[in-house]
């Protein structure tokens, strides 16, 4: 039986297409549903839509139904059209009469908004964790490989010298700009909906601003239709961000793949982290490497889809806006998977050190020694000329390169200052109190 129903039955083949995998997906959401609905129930009692003894059992098996969520013990079941049908369908079983007064003063709408919300705060949290636990892996290998020799490429040829602390602290800064995008959709997504109802608010006194206070909320929605209009936009933002972090992960990814390669040879990778072939027993395959830059390829695709998805809809709630779960929930998954299977990717990667000695690389400095006699007097262009009729007439021998002394450069990576830029923006997003205000939310103290 579904909650919303009159009397008249729908037809099966209907409601199974309609609900589709919603009870799997809404299962990742049930602790946050769980949540919105005490922060909800403690308003009613406040305004008065609860009487003190139905509140106090509401809330009190609310709470034990969020710890045994926790515990990995609460399934939402198949026949349960949603995270919604299942709270509040177990509340009327415990509680009776109680437990169908729940549902005053809002919409599945604004709560499925409000459970998203929170799950998808929750989840920006654990990405930001990820991303600072590669963050600082890279650091760690960009400082102790900061005089390593790595030569640059462009157009994929040897260009001109660098080095694998420079290569390592790249993909650390991109980080830092990763950062600055979960920021901002973490920021967007940090409002409260609840008490939008359908989209068009509610004739309850309902309590907007204690709703927003008890879930540790920066601000609400104010506008009821708005906050509605959200659902999508908000999943986009996050997707973005997330597209933002993949496309990192994948640029380091295929770099190892090709690097670790043998016409390389700039890194090698061990081989419990490499797998094999089945005719071929020489190979150490960088699978691991592969399927990261493979999986987030897939995640900067996500934003498009979603757009696909929400782009044409007129305002209001529609079904489709469903969808999004299925695509946006096992993202978040793979691409936590992905962070760490970074970190494990560059912890363990072997840098070669003696690159240097490889004279092929000769021809790399030869900018080092334009430079060089820019230096000494010569014009720009004159020096280009020179060195150019040297290295055409196999006559190019460099002398020691310069030392580069410019922030950002082998000489000088600045990694101070990119430890800085990553910190400064982490401390910006206020993880601790949003898990305070749960916390407090579902463990009070008597």
């Amino acid at each position: 039986m579904t909650i919303w129903e009159k009397g008249s039955k729908t037809k099966k083949e209907v409601l199974d297409f309609t609900v589709g995998r919603d009870h799997e997906f809404d299962q990742q959401l049930l602790w946050a549903d769980l949540a919105g609905t005490t922060a909800h129930a403690l308003m009613l009692k406040k305004v008065g839509l609860l009487k003190p003894s139905e509140s106090k059992g509401l809330i009190a098996k609310l709470r034990a139904l969020y710890h045994e969520c926790m515990e990995g013990r609460l399934i939402i079941g198949k026949e349960n059209e949603d995270v919604h049908s299942f709270i509040e369908a177990t509340l009327s079983e415990k509680l009776g009469e109680a437990g169908k007064r729940i549902h005053a003063g809002r919409s599945r709408n604004d709560q499925i908004l409000l459970a998203l919300r929170l799950f998808m705060r929750r989840e920006i949290g654990d990405i930001i964790r990820k991303t600072d636990a590669l963050f600082r892996v890279l650091m760690q290998r960009s400082e102790s490989h900061q005089d390593h020799f790595m030569p640059g490429y462009t157009h994929m040829q040897a260009a001109m010298p660098s080095s694998f602390g420079l290569w390592f602290s790249a993909f650390a800064e991109s980080l830092t700009d990763d950062l600055r995008a979960l920021h901002y959709s973490y920021e967007m997504i940090n409002q409260n909906p609840l008490g939008s109802g359908a989209g068009y608010g509610s004739s309850f006194p309902i309590d907007r601003e204690m709703t927003t206070r008890l879930l540790g909320f920066n601000g609400m929605n104010v506008n009821s239709i708005y906050a509605q209009m959200t659902r999508g936009k908000a999943e986009k933002a996050l997707a973005t961000a997330m597209g933002s972090v993949a496309a990192t992960l994948s640029r380091l990814s295929g770099d190892v793949c090709l690097f670790s390669g043998e016409n390389f040879q700039f890194f090698s990778i061990p081989e419990d982290i490499t797998t094999g072939s089945s005719i071929m027993p020489h190979k150490q395959n960088p699978d691991l490497a592969e399927m990261i830059r493979g999986h987030c390829n897939l995640i900067q695709h996500l934003p498009v889809e979603l757009n696909a998805l929400t782009i044409n809809l007129p305002t209001g709630y529609h079904r489709d806006l469903q969808l999004t779960k299925e695509r946006l929930l096992p993202a978040i998954n793979t691409l936590k998977e992905c962070l760490s299977m970074t970190t494990l990717l560059v912890s363990h990667i072997q840098v070669n050190t003696r690159i240097a000695e490889d004279d092929s690389y000769r021809k790399i400095f030869s900018v080092e020694e334009i430079n060089r006699r820019v230096m000494q007097g010569v014009s720009f262009r004159e020096a280009y000329r020179q060195v150019a009729e040297d290295i055409r007439a196999e006559d190019f021998s460099p002398e020691p390169p310069l030392r580069h002394t410019h922030t950002g450069s082998t000489g000088n990576p600045g990694f101070q200052d990119i430890r800085k830029k990553f910190h400064d923006m982490y401390s910006l997003i206020p993880l601790k109190e949003a898990e305070k205000s749960i916390s407090e939310l579902m463990n009070p103290i008597d």
